[in-house]
This record gives structure tokens, C-alpha cells and sequence, in this order.
């Protein structure tokens, strides 16, 4: 009875130590794709001389391959920011930043990933 108690506990220890693996690696994915879609934004920007108006735009022009999965909600959900074309002569909108869709707060327990 005591080895199964003992192994039970050491089971429980195992699997909260496997959760905070796993979302250590989400946010670190979430973090890879924020700053790569980012990039891209600018990128395309300064190549067309105005902003995507979505992130299909950059995937149509190949700036990324794919549009990932926002790794939090597990859905291609992205919340984007419109915003001015500083850099075009005529007055067009178009995606100036991404955030993830996440409402939840992440593993720093102050912000939220929305916020990222």
C-alpha cells in the first residue's frame, strides 16, 4: 500500500512537471510566430509600398508559407490590428500588428496572451 501511495505521488509530481513543459513550449511557439508574422508585415510593407490588408496577403505573396496556428487556441484565430499606411500615398488600411485570440492569462500570471 505504501509503494502505490509513493507511486502515485511521484505520478502527480511527473504530470504537473509535463504540463508546465507543455505550455512553457506553447508560449514559445506563440512567441516564434508572433515575431515571424511581424516581420513579415514589415517586410511586405516595405517590398510593396503598402500594408497586407490579411495575413492571406502574406501568404498569397509568399512572405510565409503558411499561416500558423495561434499554438493557445489551436485555431488560425489571430486578432489583427488595423491601422494607417504610414508609408503609402493614398489613404489604405491595412495589418500593422497580430495578436493571439487568447483571452487567458499566461504562465506569468499578469498578462495576457492577447496582449502579447
Amino acid at each position: 500500500m505504501i509503494v502505490i501511495s509513493i507511486l502515485v505521488i511521484l505520478a502527480l509530481i511527473a504530470m504537473a512537471q509535463y504540463n508546465k513543459t507543455v505550455l512553457a513550449a506553447r508560449e514559445a511557439t506563440l512567441r516564434e510566430d508572433l515575431y515571424t508574422m511581424r516581420k513579415m508585415i514589415d517586410q511586405y510593407g516595405a517590398d510593396k509600398g503598402k500594408l497586407p490588408a490579411s495575413l492571406e496577403d502574406l501568404q498569397g505573396a509568399g512572405y510565409i508559407h503558411e499561416i500558423p496556428v495561434d499554438p493557445i487556441t489551436d485555431q488560425k484565430d489571430w486578432q489583427l490590428e488595423m491601422g494607417d499606411d504610414p508609408g503609402s500615398t493614398e489613404a489604405s488600411q491595412g495589418v500593422t500588428n497580430v495578436h493571439s485570440a487568447a483571452s487567458e492569462l499566461s504562465s506569468d500570471g499578469q498578462t495576457h496572451y492577447s496582449e502579447w
